[in-house]
């Protein structure tokens, strides 16, 4: 799935794109999707929910994630400061 926002360097636009992976693939609300957030724990994400965020991240900003630092994504803050340090390179 491709959603509409494009990488502008800013933190935000990061943060807007999972948001909305989120509220698509896990049907949650906006307002529950903050920084601080936990995949697993706050919104029971399973395996493939984190994959599949994982793979929307690598298509759209042009990253590669491997397996080893999937793994220590566990926030939304995490997928964002992920996503900024990588597409800065």
């Amino acid at each position: 799935m491709k959603l509409d926002a494009k990488f502008d360097g800013n933190r935000d636009a990061v943060l807007d794109l999972v948001r909305q992976h989120l509220v698509t693939e896990l049907e949650l609300k906006p307002e529950q999707i903050t920084e601080g957030a936990r995949f697993k724990e706050d919104f029971d994400a399973d395996s493939l929910d984190l994959y599949e965020l994982v793979m929307e991240l690598e298509d759209r900003y042009e990253i590669t994630v491997s397996e080893q630092e999937a793994g220590q994504i566990s926030t939304v803050g995490d997928a964002v400061d992920f996503v900024m340090a990588k597409a800065s390179t």
